[in-house]
C-alpha cells in the first residue's frame, strides 16, 4: 500500500527502455507509414508523441542519466495522455457498445415484433383459414341436416301414408267383413223361406228338397269362405264377390222356388175353375132333367125332394158357413202376423249363432250379449226391425225351442265340417245355458232327438215300426225313401258328439264362476261309462269314443286322474276287443284311428289338449 501511495519516480531505466521500447516499434512501424493510412487510434498516438520526444535528445547524444528527468516527465505526461485517449477510447468503446447494444435491443425488438407480426399473421390466417374451414363445416352441416330432415320429412311422410295405407285397409277389410255377416244373414233369412215340406190346402204335392239341399249348400259355402277369410285377416274384394254370387244364386233360388209355387197355384185354381164349371155344368143338366121328367108316386116324390136339398143348401146354412169362413180367413190373418213376429224372433235368435267364430273374444262376447239380452226380454235388432221376446206371449218359449235347435244344428253342420268349430260356439252355448236353464234342457231334447248315442241310448227295432221310421230313430236322415250315406252319417254324429264333449268342460270367461257347471264333466264320465256298459255298434261306438274322448280327454283326465287311466286301460284291454270282434273289413279305418289314439295316450301318459281349444289370451283379441 505504502509503495502505491508513495508519489510517481522513474527509475534510472526509464530512458533505457523508452529507447528500447521506440528503437523496437521504430521498424514496426515504418512499413506502415509507407501504407494505406489508417485510422489513427490512441495507442498509435502516443506511441509516435513518444518517438517525438526521445529521438531529439538521442540525436544530440544526451546520455540516459542525464536526461532521466525530463524523459521522466515527458514519460508521464505520454503516459497521461495515453491514459487520456485509453479512457478517451474507452469512453468511445462504450458509446460504440451502447450504441451498439441499442441497435441490437432495437434490431431484437424489431425482429421479435416482425416475429410477432409474422405469427399473428399466421394465425390471423389460421383462424381465417379455421373459420372459413367452420363456415364450410357448417354449411356442409346445414346441408345434411337439411337433407336429413328432407329424408327424415320424407320418411315420416311415408310412414303417415304407409300408416293411412293400412287404416284404410283395415277399414276397407272391416268394411268387407261386415258386408260378408250382412249377406250371410241375408243368405240364411232366404234359405229359412225354403220348407222342404211345404203344403198348400187343396195344392199338388210340391218337392222343394232340391231348393233346400242347395240353399243349405250355399249356406255351408257362404259360412265356409267367412271362417276362411277370418282366419287369413280380413276379407279381399274377391272373396266379397264370391259370396255376392252365393248371395245372387240364392235369390234365384228363391225366385225360382216361388215362380214354381205361383205356377202350382194357378195350376190349381185352373183345374178349380174347370170343376166349377163341370159342376155347374152337371147341376144345370139335373135341374133340366127334373123339369123335364113327370112327377113320380109320392114316395118317390119324397126322396127326389131329399136329393135336391143335397145339391143347395138352405140361405142359413149358407150364412153360417160364410161365418165361419170369414172367421177362419181373420184367424189365418193374425196366424200370419203372429208367424211374422216369430220369424223376426227365430232370426234374432238363430242369426248370431250362426255367426260364432274364433276370430276375436270381443266379437264373441258381443254375439254372446246380443243373445242374453233377446232372452232377457230386451229389445234387439234383427233385419232392420227391432223384436222382443214380449212381444208375444209364446214370443220366449218358442225363442228357446229355436235357439236351442240352432245350436244343436251347428254341431250337426258346423262342428262336423271344421271340429275346431266346437269350442266357441259352446263356450257361447254353456254361457247361455247358466244363465237360461231351459235353453239347457232343450239343448239336450234336440241333441237326443238328433244323435241318441249322446243319452247314450240305442233304439231298440219295434213291431209295426217301418224301416225308415226306425232308421230316423236311430240318427239317419232319410228323403225319399233314400237313407243318406254311412260317412255322412257319421260325421253329423262326430259333430254333434264333439259339441256336447265341449260344452261340458268350458264355461263362459265373463259368468259367475261361484255356482256348479250347469252341466258338468260328471255328466261325461257317466256318458263314458255307460257306453262302455253297452254292447259296441260297429264303425258307431269307435268314432264316437275317439270324437268324445279326443275333445274331452284332457278336461277327464285332470279331473279324474287315476280313476281316468283305469278307463283307458279298460278299453284298451276288454272294450277294444269287442269293437274289433264285430268290425267288418270295410269299417277298419275309425278303429284304426280309436287305437293310434289309445296307444299314444297311454305310452305318453298324456292326453293333449285337443286342436281348437280357447287360450286365455283370445278372451283379450
Amino acid at each position: 500500500m505504502e509503495g502505491c501511495m508513495a508519489p510517481l519516480m522513474l527509475s534510472s531505466y526509464a530512458g533505457w527502455v523508452l529507447d528500447r521500447v521506440v528503437g523496437q516499434s521504430a521498424p514496426e512501424t515504418a512499413p506502415s507509414r509507407s501504407s494505406t493510412p489508417k485510422k489513427s487510434t490512441p495507442h498509435s498516438d502516443q506511441t509516435s508523441s513518444l518517438e517525438k520526444a526521445v529521438s531529439p535528445a538521442g540525436q544530440q547524444g544526451f546520455s540516459p542519466l542525464s536526461s532521466a528527468m525530463p524523459c521522466a516527465v515527458k514519460v508521464a505526461e505520454g503516459l497521461r495522455q495515453r491514459q487520456e485517449q485509453q479512457e478517451q477510447m474507452v469512453r468511445a468503446v462504450y458509446d460504440l457498445a451502447s450504441e451498439q447494444l441499442k441497435r441490437f435491443d432495437e434490431l431484437k425488438e424489431l425482429k421479435q415484433h416482425q416475429e410477432f407480426q409474422d405469427l399473428r399473421e399466421v394465425m390471423e390466417k389460421s383462424s381465417k383459414e379455421a373459420q372459413g374451414q367452420q363456415e364450410k363445416l357448417k354449411e356442409e352441416h346445414r346441408h345434411r341436416a337439411k337433407v336429413l330432415n328432407l329424408k327424415l320429412r320424407e320418411a315420416e311422410q311415408q310412414r303417415q301414408r304407409q300408416e293411412e295405407l293400412e287404416r284404410l285397409r283395415k277399414e276397407e277389410g272391416q268394411e268387407r267383413l261386415r258386408r260378408l255377416y250382412s249377406i250371410q244373414e241375408e243368405v240364411l233369412q232366404l234359405n229359412q223361406q225354403i220348407d222342404p215340406n211345404y203344403k198348400h190346402k187343396d195344392l199338388p204335392r210340391i218337392d222343394l228338397s232340391v231348393y233346400s239341399n242347395r240353399g243349405n249348400q250355399i249356406c255351408g259355402l257362404v259360412s265356409g269362405l267367412i271362417r276362411t277369410t277370418s282366419e287369413r285377416g280380413f276379407p279381399t274384394q274377391a272373396d266379397v264377390a264370391n259370396t255376392e254370387r252365393a248371395l245372387q244364386e240364392m235369390r234365384g233360388l228363391i225366385s225360382s222356388m216361388q215362380q214354381e209355387i205361383a205356377a202350382a197355384v194357378e195350376e190349381k185354381k185352373r183345374k178349380d175353375e174347370e170343376e166349377e164349371r163341370e159342376k155347374q155344368k152337371e147341376l144345370l143338366k139335373k135341374e133340366q132333367m127334373t123339369a123335364q121328367t113327370p112327377a113320380p108316386a109320392q114316395h118317390s116324390g119324397g126322396k127326389q125332394q131329399k136329393e135336391g136339398l143335397q145339391v143347395k143348401a138352405e140361405e142359413s146354412t149358407m150364412q153360417w158357413y160364410q161365418q165361419l169362413q170369414d172367421a177362419a180367413d181373420q184367424l189365418f190373418y193374425v196366424l200370419l202376423q203372429v208367424k211374422k213376429i216369430k220369424m223376426d224372433l227365430q232370426k234374432a235368435a238363430t242369426i248370431p249363432v250362426s255367426q260364432i267364430s274364433s276370430i276375436a273374444g270381443s266379437q264373441l262376447r258381443e254375439i254372446f250379449d246380443k243373445i242374453n239380452n233377446l232372452l232377457s226380454g230386451k229389445s234387439v235388432q234383427s233385419g232392420g226391425r227391432t223384436v222382443s221376446v214380449t212381444q208375444h206371449p209364446q214370443g220366449l218359449d218358442f225363442v228357446y225351442y229355436k235357439l236351442a235347435e240352432k245350436f244343436v244344428n251347428q254341431g250337426e253342420e258346423e262342428v262336423a265340417s271344421h271340429h275346431e268349430a266346437a269350442f266357441p260356439i259352446a263356450v257361447v252355448a254353456s254361457g247361455i245355458w247358466e244363465i237360461h236353464p231351459r235353453v239347457g234342457d232343450l239343448i239336450l231334447a234336440h241333441l237326443h232327438k238328433k244323435c241318441p248315442y249322446s243319452v247314450p241310448f240305442y233304439p231298440a227295432f219295434k213291431d209295426g215300426t217301418s224301416l225308415e221310421e226306425y232308421q230316423r230313430m236311430l240318427g239317419y236322415q232319410v228323403k225319399d225313401s233314400k237313407t243318406e250315406q254311412q260317412d255322412n252319417f257319421l260325421k253329423r254324429m262326430s259333430g254333434m258328439i264333439r259339441l256336447y264333449a265341449a260344452i261340458i268342460q268350458l264355461r263362459w270367461p265373463y259368468g259367475n264362476r261361484q255356482g256348479a257347471h250347469p252341466h258338468g264333466l260328471n255328466h261325461g264320465w257317466r256318458w263314458l261309462a255307460q257306453m262302455l256298459n253297452m254292447e259296441p255298434l260297429a264303425d258307431v261306438t269307435a268314432t264316437l269314443l275317439f270324437d268324445f274322448l279326443e275333445v274331452c280327454g284332457n278336461a277327464l283326465m285332470k279331473q279324474y286322474q287315476v280313476q281316468f287311466w283305469k278307463m283307458m286301460l279298460l278299453i284298451r284291454e276288454d272294450y277294444f276287443p269287442r269293437i274289433e270282434a264285430i268290425t267288418s273289413s270295410g269299417q277298419m279305418g275309425s278303429l284304426m284311428r280309436f287305437k293310434q289314439f289309445l296307444e299314444k295316450c297311454l305310452q305318453q301318459k298324456e292326453i293333449p289338449l285337443p286342436k281348437g281349444s280357447l287360450h286365455p289370451s283370445f278372451w283379450r283379441s
